[in-house]
């Protein structure tokens, strides 16, 4: 059963399709273009949105690379800048708003990067990079672990505690260690 929205014509959808791709910090899958298409308007179905999809790739508005990622060419980002006034503002601001939160998550998933590669005697090694927002390198650690539930154990917390570990790491590594004369002094 469809919805009340704003979006009411498959060229309203394309051009929505194209204002969510110009916005976003690199090319997503489909799940996620979905997700943000119908996210922002209640009215948007699905087999129009897929339809859609295709047809800006089609017509070469957008790419769909060999991994199956969507982003936007010079085509898309004309058309869709000349069009964008023909999406209503409220649809757009939602839009807006839901790219930000995508592009965080893009953000972080740059900055805290996990890969492994395994060893001759059967160890994992886990290198953790912690990198700032122009993709330098702040730190880097390859830990040693016997098993893929260590794997996953430090993939896990490494990814949600980034910053923190970080942080630690280098307070401890600065800290002014006390010397005997401090001791004495006490």
């Amino acid at each position: 059963m469809a919805q009340y929205g704003f979006i009411r014509t498959k060229n309203e959808i394309k051009f929505l399709i194209l204002y969510i791709a110009e916005r976003l910090l690199e090319p997503v899958p489909i799940d996620v273009m979905q997700n943000l298409t119908l996210s922002c308007d209640g009215a948007i179905e699905f087999f129009d949105f897929s339809e859609c999809l295709g047809y800006l790739v089609q017509t070469e508005h957008l790419t769909l690379s060999d991994d199956g990622l969507y982003g936007i060419t010079e085509k898309g980002l004309f058309n869709g800048r000349a069009t964008m006034t023909e999406i209503p503002c409220s649809v757009r601001l939602r839009a807006d708003d839901l790219v930000a939160k995508q592009n965080q998550k893009i953000k972080r998933k740059r900055q805290v990067q996990v890969t492994t590669h395994g060893q001759s005697n059967g160890n994992t090694v886990v290198t953790l990079r912690f990198n700032d927002d122009y993709g330098l390198t702040l730190w880097r650690m390859d830990v040693a672990v016997p098993d893929e539930k260590h794997v996953k154990k430090l993939r896990k917390r490494f990814e949600q505690d980034a910053e923190k570990i970080y942080s630690e790491v280098i307070s401890i590594l600065f800290r002014e260690e006390k010397t005997d004369e401090d001791n004495e002094n006490k």
